[in-house]
């Protein structure tokens, strides 16, 4: 499933870049992996940011969580030709509007978990033709196979933040 540069906007490239083109095969090793990752990870270190102002671990998987809801919302509005645009989402006011920074990685690790396997199941009912179904999001056009990159390569970014930032 290759995807163009012309099905998104410049400012998710780095994100889609990150991702192979089997794009689905991705999406579900990322449904085991990302929550045996989480798992892995010290419970004593949720509540840690690598830096003043920045986001705790609990904080970075919980806008994880987020921005998949959100960009999974956006692949099923477009996908069922619904063209009504979709509004930006800014990631620091959801981060303080949740509670992320309460919640134990064991949890978050579960949520992720059925949030991605209930998504799976959405993403591969998608035909071809809704794939390339398109719409306005944050005010720029997106296509629904871009949305799936963007979820999967979103988490790449992340996770490789985690490890590199944060453990």
């Amino acid at each position: 499933m290759h995807i163009s540069e012309e099905e998104y906007a410049p400012f998710y490239n780095g994100y889609v870049k990150n991702v192979n083109d089997n794009v689905l095969e991705t999406l579900r090793q990322q449904s085991d992996n990302f929550p045996d990752f989480i798992r892995s990870i010290n419970e004593n270190l949720a509540t840690h940011a690598y830096g003043e102002g920045k986001w705790t671990v609990a904080e970075v998987i919980g806008h994880i969580l987020d921005t998949e809801r959100v960009m999974a919302y956006r692949a099923l509005c477009f996908a069922r030709d619904r063209h009504i645009a979709q509004p930006g989402f800014d990631e620091n006011l959801f981060a303080d509007a949740a509670n992320y920074k309460e919640r134990t990685l064991a949890s978050l690790a579960e949520e992720f978990q059925l949030l991605r396997k209930s998504n799976m199941i959405l993403f591969e009912s998608f035909t071809e033709d809704a794939l390339l179904n398109r719409g306005i999001a944050n005010g720029k056009a997106i296509s629904v196979r871009a949305l799936l990159y963007v979820i999967a390569g979103h988490l790449i970014h992340h996770c490789n933040m985690l490890k590199e930032r944060y453990l």
